[in-house]
């Protein structure tokens, strides 16, 4: 029988957004709870929550204070538990973000930590003594800009951080902390969570020795990077061996609670995809794992084909979990506007072609209803790297805005306060309530793609093998047993046409959208896709690109 996480589609809530039900201007869980029908209403299997537990939000709650209790802008514990109940009683599993590679520097252990070298948790965290003229003691960055060294008085010592000076990385070489993490984790597995979202899942370790990170090999036409941090090779700061023997600790405690699932996120620009073969291969490690490989500006179908292609040919027993938006990157109907015939077109053919890729797949709150990335204002930034980094870089606020539920002016029923981000324009237009109401919207259009992902287990669990041919079609089979589906996509806002032979006798499935058949000849409208069932009597088809047709 198939694991339900083996195929799955997860939708991701940012809570802060979703729904807020005490006016403050926060979603909350009742928020969320009281949300939870739309989510079921999709067909999707899971619903993965971002950081939900205790936190001073100097990163939205990806500094974490208290590992085991719920901060209080969302709720309380008996919420979460309420929350629980009610998704597996619509059939929702439910994922739990875990942030276990830093606490939060108003956490008890890193307080105990920083007193002094002596203490009971002197060596959770990642310290180490300055040069002899009081600098830092490698070149490490801080992902958010700026060193990643922060000099603490009392030790008289740099404490390492990844990410902002209020989140100090965690020391894993320490069997204690590991002990810590695995017990947090088996405090909500006993809770009945169905799985964790492990946040920065590379960055465990670091290499005890602290070696300088090389310079990284950048592109000539590439003149300075927005962030130096993208300026080095991290070679040491993250994503060292050692992970591997973790990963291992954290399975074999999932493992003793059968049905639960783990997604690990990988963020390296150098070895993303060897990392995330390396995390799911086998049935030891991670259950799957996805990269920033498909949340870039890139929209090509060989872009997609490579990434895919790759990840199998490393791991033929690895899972991916892709995802085209989530709360850290731009929205990607944004990103690849340029490649669209129309933004409806557009989030239509991106629903189609990511819920047809071999893997798990994650949907980000918003997406169903094709919403654009924000334009948010300077004095409207929460964002600390947006802050930082602004205008070249503008944070991540734009893609965390409140979900608009209501039709009418914003806050579109997310709250009846000031919400924490303004709602912005196209989207008030594209609230749930508006596309209700109309059956051709692409809320509707996402319930019918994941439906028709269900009806074909060739689109689960399926090999998929691609089709020989040029930009900007992306083709490629999915088969499972006797039966086979043929996927093709126009990658581009121009028709093209296409040669499908033995198309006479295959079955043009009526999902398609904008594609036209006639005998051998398929035509394509700009961001159009076509399914094709092969079927034994039909036989195997074969694609052919040929040309943009005139006029």
């Amino acid at each position: 029988m198939r694991e339900w996480w083996r195929g799955g589609v997860i939708y991701q809530v940012y809570p802060r957004s979703f729904q807020d039900t005490n006016g403050d201007g926060i979603g909350d869980l009742p928020g969320i709870m009281r949300r939870l029908d739309h989510i079921a209403s999709l067909g999707v299997d899971a619903v993965w929550l971002s950081p939900i537990t205790q936190s001073p939000q100097a990163d939205m709650g990806y500094d974490v204070s208290d590992y085991k209790e719920v901060d209080r802008i969302f709720g309380r514990l008996e919420d979460f538990d309420s929350l629980i109940q009610r998704a597996h009683a619509l059939g929702l599993k439910v994922i739990m973000d875990q942030v276990l590679s830093h606490t939060s520097a108003e956490h008890p252990w890193f307080r105990e930590s920083k007193l002094s070298r002596t203490n009971s948790r002197a060596d959770w965290y990642v310290w180490a003594d300055p040069k002899k003229d009081g600098s830092p003691p490698n070149n490490w960055p801080s992902v958010f800009g700026g060193r990643a060294w922060e000099w603490n008085p009392s030790r008289g010592q740099y404490y390492f951080h990844n990410f902002l000076a209020e989140q100090p990385d965690l020391n894993f070489h320490n069997p204690d902390v590991q002990d810590a993490v695995l017990d947090v984790m088996r405090f909500w597995l006993e809770r009945g969570v169905d799985g964790f979202r492990l946040d920065t899942v590379n960055y465990y370790f670091h290499d005890e020795q602290l070696r300088n990170n090389p310079a990284a090999r950048r592109p000539r036409h590439l003149p300075y990077a927005v962030n130096p941090y993208d300026m080095q090779e991290h070679r040491y700061g993250k994503s060292q061996p050692e992970n591997v023997d973790f990963l291992r600790r954290v399975r074999k405690l999932l493992d003793e609670f059968p049905g639960t699932t783990t997604v690990g996120e990988i963020g390296d620009s150098h070895k993303g995809l060897q990392l995330m073969e390396e995390y799911t291969s086998g049935t030891d490690k991670l259950h799957m794992a996805y990269t920033f490989d498909m949340l870039g500006n890139e929209f090509s179908a060989e872009h997609f084909r490579s990434r895919i292609r790759n990840f199998f040919n490393g791991a033929p027993n690895g899972w991916p979990c892709w995802a085209f938006s989530n709360h850290d990157v731009s929205r990607h109907m944004s990103r690849w506007a340029k490649y669209s015939a129309s933004p409806a077109a557009l989030a239509r053919q991106a629903a189609a072609m990511i819920l047809s890729f071999r893997g798990s797949v994650c949907l980000y709150q918003g997406e169903e209803l094709g919403l654009p990335e924000a334009d948010i204002n300077f004095e409207e930034l929460t964002d600390p790297p947006g802050i930082r980094f602004w205008p070249e870089y503008k944070g991540r606020d734009g893609c965390r805005t409140p979900m608009p539920w209501d039709a009418g002016e914003a806050p579109n029923g997310f709250t009846t306060g000031t919400p924490w981000l303004p709602v912005k324009s196209p989207h008030s237009q594209l609230a749930v309530a508006v596309q209700e109401a109309d059956e051709n919207s692409t809320l509707h259009f996402y319930r019918k793609a994941i439906a028709f992902r269900k009806a074909h287990p060739e689109l689960i669990d399926g090999s998929m093998e691609f089709f020989k041919v040029s930009e900007p079609l992306l083709a490629f089979r999915r088969s499972a047993g006797d039966k086979s589906l043929v996927c093709l996509f126009n990658l581009s806002a121009d028709p093209i046409r296409v040669t499908v032979d033995n198309g006479a006798e295959a079955s043009l499935l009526p999902f398609s959208e904008s594609a036209q058949l006639a005998r051998t000849r398929l035509t394509l409208a700009g961001n159009a896709f076509a399914f094709f069932e092969e079927t034994a009597g039909s036989g195997p088809l074969d694609i052919k690109f040929n040309r943009r047709p005139k006029g």
